[in-house]
């Protein structure tokens, strides 16, 4: 299997648009999870035809809440 990639799109809303290419199923969706985790809170996900089949795509949007964190 092809190495996965990401097509990441940040709006002027700070929505976040995420496909990614080349992982399908479970290891899609624990990709997007893990930028998910990252970038904010999901708002939706759509699963497209290829999440069933031949690796494809998964889309989630999802809203970027900038946190401060500082290490003591």
């Amino acid at each position: 299997m092809a190495t996965p990639e990401f097509d990441i799109t940040i709006g002027k809303d700070g929505k976040v648009h995420i496909t990614v290419h080349g992982s399908s199923g479970k290891e899609c969706v624990a990709l997007t999870d893990m930028v998910r985790d990252i970038v904010g809170k999901e708002e939706s996900r759509t699963m497209t035809s290829e999440y069933y089949g031949s690796p494809g795509a998964v889309r989630i949007d999802a809203h970027v809440q900038a946190t401060n964190q500082r290490s003591a």
